[in-house]
């Protein structure tokens, strides 16, 4: 194969907001030390996420890293489901790759697939905390996603949306059920605790 390419998507539990897919690719006999030390985004402090970032921008400048992150919508969400919602954004991010289904190798995630045309592709349980390829796109999709939520943050001031990101932490649903919904929440999501609130 002549491109190795990591999926993984960020932000399927919150309540608020898209989820990302990130989508990662380089070509084989790719040099792992330009990101030493990589791993699973979720295990990384919110700094050391955004240094890696850095670092693959500037990879990404050089030639020797792609990578891009595709949105699925609050709205999709609640249309489809989230995972129809993932999938559209994987059909996204590999089309925005210009990614050849006959020369790359396709490594997801968990329990993501890519469509059915790329035929070398393989799923891996603990993938972002065990193949870099992958990290490196888990990295892409969380930092795109909270720097999304920060930026929409100012719009919905009572939310706290640039610090829980949309996750369903306490205060955001006390604000929740305080305030009622935005117009970027899952109603889907938010259901339970719509009703909760309308009961007491």
């Amino acid at each position: 194969m002549r491109f190795l390419i990591g999926i993984d998507e960020a932000g399927r539990a919150p309540l608020a907001g898209p989820v990302a897919v990130g989508a990662a690719r380089v070509k084989s006999g790719f040099d792992w030390s330009k990101v030493g030390g990589v791993r699973d985004s979720k295990k990384m402090t919110p700094l050391a996420r955004r240094r890696f970032y850095s670092e693959m921008l500037k990879l990404q400048r050089q030639g020797s890293l792609q990578f891009t992150v595709a949105f699925a919508s609050h709205s999709l969400i609640d249309e489809v489901g989230i995972t129809k919602a993932v999938h559209s954004a994987i059909a996204i991010a590999l089309k925005r790759l210009k990614a050849d289904p006959m020369e790359s190798n396709i490594f997801l995630d968990g329990l993501l697939h890519a469509p059915e045309e790329y035929e070398y592709q393989q799923t891996i349980i603990g993938g972002d905390d065990v193949l870099p390829i992958i990290s490196l796109a888990a990295i892409a999709a969380k930092v795109t996603r909270d720097r999304l939520m920060a930026r929409l943050a100012p719009k919905y001031p009572e939310y706290g949306f640039e610090i829980h990101k949309g996750y369903p932490t306490h205060a955001h649903r006390s604000v929740i059920a305080a305030r009622g919904l935005t117009n970027i929440h899952r109603v889907s999501y938010c259901r339970k605790l719509i009703i909760a609130a309308e009961s007491v």
